[in-house]
């Protein structure tokens, strides 16, 4: 049986489950999730924990179970502590500026380059070269951040660009004559 499947959620205070036999639902300070339930898995709640359990003896049961105590792991960190990316912008003259749910981008194109952020995701600029997107829901905050990332990936001579922080670009030698 999947190793993560076998570990129950403990629920913080504050946030609240429903489970029902098509969806589950958790709700908190950050906001509701709601992500439908795989026939495979059996979601139980009891004392403030929830545990899951493969419908049958297959393979695929069982590796659904997993998955899913993992997808609704992330529902609960989301919802009670949020996730965040933050991305830096590495080249002369490149700004970034957060107005409202947009971002607005000047990184080297002739026009400035306009983001603009879906309903639940927020994003702020602390300084003009940095970029912070944060919201409850952990794939729509990591999707947003590799869209940004993906208007103007690092290059591999000066490595100019837009990158995760912390990400490492390997910077090729030029050629030489």
């Amino acid at each position: 049986m999947s190793r993560v499947g076998k570990m129950p959620i403990s629920l913080p205070k504050g946030v609240d489950v429903a489970v029902s036999a098509e969806k589950i639902s958790v709700k908190g300070a950050l906001g509701t999730l709601v992500r439908p339930v795989n026939a495979l898995v059996t979601v139980s709640q009891t004392d403030g924990k929830l545990n899951f359990a493969p419908a049958n003896e297959s393979v695929a049961a069982d590796a659904m179970s997993g998955t899913m105590r993992a997808l609704v792991a992330n529902m609960v960190d989301g919802v009670s502590k949020g996730f965040e990316k933050k991305l830096s912008l590495v080249g002369v003259g490149y700004r970034a500026q957060a107005v409202g749910s947009k971002l607005n981008l000047q990184i080297g194109f002739s026009h400035p380059v306009g983001k603009e952020m879906p309903e639940g995701v927020k994003v702020e600029c602390p300084t003009q070269t940095e970029i912070v997107i944060k919201g409850s829901d952990r794939q729509v905050v990591g999707q947003i951040a590799a869209e940004v990332r993906a208007i103007r990936p690092p290059e591999p001579y000066k490595g100019k660009g837009i990158r995760y922080v912390g990400e490492k670009v390997s910077i090729k030698e030029t050629k030489k004559k």
